[in-house]
């Protein structure tokens, strides 16, 4: 089994729940930094890598809780973490008086809130800590957390988020991180917008792309999808860092949300326009670089 230079084992036992795209790499981390890690997935194939590595295999979301001093989800949907979280099988349930529950999903404010009070009626720790950075940000244990819960509780697990993540802060109360997340997606949002049209004016204006990038991504026109994703769109790699199904729904989430504020938001609806027709054009499973190819149906 790999374990970095300095390994030693961890006293706590880390449940880790949801090993996609980017949760595989996380509790890999995890893994390698000394941590006891138990593992539950819908699909068991998801985790053999994890498996194959050191990690326990546990049958259901209750006997993992109930050997688990720290429990991490990061799932797809808000309707996923319900499940998790709550009824008999649930979380809440079965997790020991004094453990952590760390929802690292991009949910529902509200229903972290809920997770917050139930787990507190229970002496269970809960904190909201949805994270941004796709792919690449959890292969190099770069992702930005966006925390939200108590103080005391935040303090106490900043030491495995400090093993998955860099930019890592305590927006608030519970539900502080989802909203905070929230604020991040409606920026991704329209930025994408941005990042697809520019590169196919700079193709209908017979330039390179590449060298467009070049110039204008250390420019006032920087940000990380355009450096991350320009090139993937230019190389027509529309690989999953971050399912545009999910996008989707992250989009859903911030609109009812701002619903409820009286807040607009013209350019994130135009933006989940376009990606549900994407989504249409059987482009669900693609990554969100792939509003390009969207883009090019429009035009042809």
């Amino acid at each position: 089994m790999h374990r970095r230079r300095g390994y030693r084992m961890k006293r706590e036992k880390i449940g880790f729940v949801g090993t996609g795209v980017m949760g595989k790499s996380m509790a890999r981390h995890l893994m390698d930094a000394g941590y006891t890690l138990n593992v539950f997935t819908r699909t068991k194939e998801k985790a053999v890598e994890l498996l194959d590595q050191g990690a326990n295999w546990k049958d259901s979301i209750a006997a993992l809780a109930k050997d688990s001093d720290i429990i991490i989800t990061i799932v797809g949907y808000p309707s996923d973490v319900e499940s998790i979280y709550f009824g008999e099988h649930g979380l809440l349930e079965n997790a020991k008086p004094g453990s952590y529950v760390i929802d690292m999903t991009t949910s529902s404010p509200l229903l972290a809130q809920d997770i917050h009070k139930q787990a507190k009626e229970k002496g269970i720790h809960a904190l909201d800590a949805p994270v941004s950075g796709g792919d690449v940000g959890a292969q190099k244990a770069a992702l930005t957390i966006m925390a939200g819960g108590d103080t005391e509780s935040f303090q106490a697990i900043q030491p495995v988020f400090e093993i998955m993540g860099q930019n890592i802060v305590l927006q608030g109360e519970a539900g502080a991180g989802q909203h905070t997340k929230m604020c991040n997606q409606i920026a991704i949002a329209s930025g994408m917008l941005g990042v697809t049209e520019a590169i196919l004016y700079a193709e209908k204006a017979g330039l390179d792309p590449e060298t467009v990038l070049k110039s204008i991504e250390f420019g006032a026109a920087g940000s990380w999808s355009l450096s991350n994703l320009g090139p993937r769109m230019i190389r027509g790699d529309f690989a999953p860092g971050f399912y545009v199904k999910h996008f989707i729904k992250d989009m859903k989430i911030a609109i009812e949300s701002a619903e409820q504020m009286e807040l607009p938001v013209p350019g994130l609806k135009l933006a989940k326009e376009l990606y549900d027709k994407l989504n249409e054009a059987e482009g669900g499973n693609d990554g969100t670089q792939a509003l390009l190819k969207y883009y090019r149906i429009m035009m042809a």
